[in-house]
């Protein structure tokens, strides 16, 4: 095994027994995963028992497949190079246990299938609260002190649900076969719980399991994995505690802090940083009282972490200066985000707005949108799944799973082939986004889906709905197009994406704009104690050259000489470096981002 420092190189050659290992951002987790997985079915030969080597996004998941292809071909032909699956956690559980065997602790007649939680069936799924009636969609589950405990989050707060109110209504809605995402793994758990002859076979199916990402395991996760460590799999924990950033689902990171003081279990530690410049690792460091240390030298262009102030109404002049910063700093605009905390702030730096119409005519309007000026075809393409089964006449309770699901049937296939056709179609399915809404967008969206309903009729057996001018009705639609020319125009051309902290989770980007309230930037300065704190950490560990720290300019004054402590340089400014900012190699970026009022035209 070549290219891996010495400390991978202990990882990938520790015994075949269960390891904690701690990994600092930019380690190489990935790259260590896959040699230690490689050799790891080395070492079984023959052996008929499976390896797994989880995450927890689909992104991880496609760069550890496409690294163990290249790696695997140095296995012998017969030591068994097929036998490793490589999936999200959720997905390992959804393949092995829910969809084959969950029906049966269900109590259904049919096999489990997951909803979005906008099919129109799961209005009559809903539980009461304080406020008003909320949606199945919304109720989670964790495990605290080992007890089952059910909330929902309401302004950024944990509301616990009454459990016996939660169990009937989940049992009501798993008789019809349907989960949620967080439902899903209540029923993993049930499952391998209530059925330990499927327990212990699915252990010896996976003997060794390794899990990156493991800070981001939660207390329903940790359950489940519990028994499977139990049955007697072996379980590798690979991930940064100070990324853990799922607290409210039980993710805070303990679950991998405390693993290696169990018996049989190795620890170790990977804490060089291939990703950032020495500056970016120094401030990392400051943030979370690590001592890793930046494997890369300082590059040659403007970079370091830095902080600026805005206002509110400013966001276009904040993101255009520090677009000039990147552009000084060579930073690719692909590979350099701006980044929140929260999605609404992040949606209003997008410019998103509450789609237009109500009803089912809101979720077309929203696909519109979504695919014209976001470019994000999936998202567009189940919006519409969910709207088309709603014109249906007594469609199956799984029907919007079926189309927007991968599947093997033919007739599976063939239908999420017509409706993604109409998706992406504005000639001939939905309407484009350009189109003023209220006349020309919903008068071709009304002859369009008829069309289109005739055609699930004709192919699928598939009846629409009788009263369908009602529910297609344009009241609430504005008499402007659902998105401007300039908006159209500028989604063909490279934006800077803009999107919240936990979806760039992961990734490595040149240069990172993390956009904070006060309570965000004092969480951020405050270390990684707190979730919010690691939220922050997350953020700034992510760049490989360039930090921007935004923070709103009338608490500028008082967070200032906590940031120049932890080795902010001010925008614009020279700055004489403090004792925390322990590396040389910052260079001050020449940009002046003071953000003023734009002057009258005389």
């Amino acid at each position: 095994m070549s290219g891996l420092t010495p400390e991978q190189q202990d990882v990938v050659d520790a015994p075949m027994v269960p390891l904690c290992v701690i990994a600092c951002a930019g380690s190489g987790k990935t790259k260590t995963a896959v040699h230690r997985v490689v050799r790891m079915r080395h070492n079984l030969g023959e052996a008929r028992g499976r390896v797994a080597l989880l995450s927890f996004s689909n992104v991880a998941v496609d760069t550890f497949r496409e690294a163990y292809d290249d790696l695997a071909s140095s296995l012998p032909s017969g030591a068994g190079r097929s036998r490793v699956d490589i999936d999200t956690l959720d997905g390992f559980i959804t393949t092995n246990v829910i969809r084959p065997h969950g029906h049966r602790t269900m109590k259904s007649p049919r096999a489990a299938f997951l909803v979005t939680g906008d099919e129109a069936f799961l209005e009559g799924f809903k539980f009461p609260t304080s406020s008003f009636p909320q949606s199945i969609k919304a109720l989670n589950l964790a495990f605290l002190n080992g007890k089952e405990v059910f909330f929902y989050m309401f302004n950024d707060q944990v509301v616990i649900v009454d459990s016996s109110v939660a169990r009937n209504l989940i049992a009501k809605l798993g008789r019809t076969g349907a989960y949620t995402h967080d439902l899903g793994r209540y029923w993993a758990y049930r499952t391998l719980k209530e059925q330990p002859k499927l327990l212990a076979a699915l252990s010896r199916r996976y003997p060794h399991i390794v899990i990156d990402e493991a800070q981001d395991i939660g207390s329903v996760h940790q359950a489940i994995l519990e028994l499977l460590i139990g049955a007697g799999s072996c379980v590798t924990l690979i991930g940064d505690p100070n990324q853990g950033i799922y607290e409210f689902a039980g993710a805070d990171g303990k679950f991998l802090i405390e693993y290696h003081q169990r018996a049989g279990v190795l620890q170790h530690s990977l804490k060089r940083n291939f990703r950032s410049a020495p500056s970016i690792v120094d401030l990392a460091n400051c943030l979370c009282g690590r001592d890793d240390v930046a494997e890369r030298s300082a590059p040659a262009t403007p970079h370091g972490a830095f902080f600026t102030g805005y206002k509110g109404d400013q966001y276009p002049q904040l993101i255009s200066s520090f677009q000039g910063a990147m552009s000084a700093a060579g930073a690719d605009i692909k590979r350099s985000a701006v980044l929140c905390r929260a999605k609404k702030l992040a949606g209003t730096l997008r410019g998103d707005e509450a789609p237009a119409g109500q009803g089912l005519v809101r979720l077309f309007a929203a696909a519109a949108v979504l695919r014209d000026r976001r470019k994000d075809f999936l998202k567009a393409f189940q919006r519409v799944a969910v709207a088309v089964v709603a014109l249906l006449d007594n469609a199956p309770h799984g029907l919007v799973s079926q189309i927007t699901q991968p599947s093997n049937k033919p007739d599976d296939r063939e239908l999420r082939k017509v409706i993604w056709a109409f998706t992406r179609d504005p000639a001939t399915g939905l309407p484009s986004a350009s189109l003023v809404a209220d006349a020309q967008w919903h008068a071709h969206l009304l002859a369009r889906i008829k069309v289109l309903l005739v055609n699930l009729d004709t192919k699928f057996g598939l009846k629409r709905v009788a009263n369908l001018g009602n529910k297609l009705s344009k009241k609430a639609l504005p008499s402007t197009p659902l998105t401007s020319a300039a908006d159209l125009a500028d989604g063909g051309a490279t934006a800077l994406r803009i999107d919240t902290v936990h979806k760039a989770k992961g990734e490595s980007l040149d240069a990172v704009l993390y956009v904070t309230t006060k309570e965000h930037a004092q969480a951020l300065l405050g270390g990684v104690a707190t979730e919010l704190g690691r939220i922050g950490y997350v953020a700034a560990t992510r760049t490989r050259n360039l930090l921007w720290v935004a923070v709103p300019h009338n608490s500028l004054k008082e967070l200032r000489p906590q940031l120049l402590e932890r080795g902010f340089k001010e925008v614009g400014l020279s700055a004489t470096p403090t004792p925390a900012a322990k590396s040389t190699h910052d260079v001050l970026l020449p940009l002046p981002l003071k953000a003023t009022k734009p002057q009258a035209s005389a």
